[in-house]
């Protein structure tokens, strides 16, 4: 994969003086390597915000974009069902006014089971992978599966099938269900995509992993890089 995609290991390299990969960056990494993304742009101004808003259609999403804010929610630095110019011209100037500021992510609004797939680089076992039910509400739930790294489809299933709230995914009172396959398939890459940069990063979330009966697309992501020293550089 990096191989075939040099831009992915450019991508974090490029990131290393953050300590992280911010979400715009992370997002064309994961396009890269084979994964769904909404529809984005990044803007610096509100003029430049509007215009690619206009391009994909109102309701949109914003977020702000700063190396010094981590958790953007934390902030209020996220921003859903923006339905004119006005009103994103407004979160913009609030954006703006936030610690680090860079501009603002302007993305399509997909909907879908909010999923959490994520991998950690344990000292110990080496890549962890992790699925779970995601969004805001993942510390409340903790309904996840665990796995060490590279993955097998009979592992991808296994977790799926290893969370209590899998009735959601597979199509809970007359709701369409998760396309299971593109799921598993999901999975897969990104244990992939994990064994290679293992040596590079410390974590990586896809917090949420938007799943529907069409595909599963990746709204939002952050990846933890590791320093040289093997510690998390801030």
């Amino acid at each position: 994969m990096l191989e075939s995609h040099p831009d992915i290991l450019r991508i974090i390299e490029e990131a290393r003086g953050d300590g992280w990969v911010l979400e715009a960056a992370a997002k064309q990494l994961f396009s890269l390597a084979g994964f769904a993304v909404p529809r984005f742009a990044l803007a610096r101004t509100t003029e430049e915000a509007h215009r690619f808003a206009g391009e994909i259609g109102y309701p949109v999403v914003a977020k702000i974009v700063s190396p010094r804010i981590l958790h953007k929610s934390d902030v209020g630095g996220v921003a859903v069902g923006i339905g004119n110019d006005g009103r994103l011209a407004e979160v913009f100037e609030r954006f703006r006014g936030l610690d680090g500021f860079q501009g603002v992510l302007v993305e399509e609004m997909l909907s879908g089971i909010e999923l959490i797939l994520g991998a950690k680089i344990d000292v110990q076992f080496g890549p962890m992978i992790l699925l779970g039910m995601g969004g805001t509400g993942v510390e409340i739930y903790r309904d996840v599966a665990l796995r060490m790294a590279p993955l097998t489809e009979k592992d991808a299933l296994a977790m799926i099938d290893g969370l209590k709230a899998r009735r959601l995914l597979e199509g809970y009172r007359g709701a369409a269900p998760v396309d299971r396959g593109k799921l598993t398939e999901t999975i897969r890459i990104f244990s992939s995509l994990v064994m290679e940069l293992e040596g590079r990063i410390e974590s990586i979330d896809i917090n949420p992993l938007l799943c529907s009966a069409g595909r599963c697309v990746v709204a939002d992501a952050r990846i933890i890089l590791k320093s040289i020293s093997g510690t998390v550089s801030r």
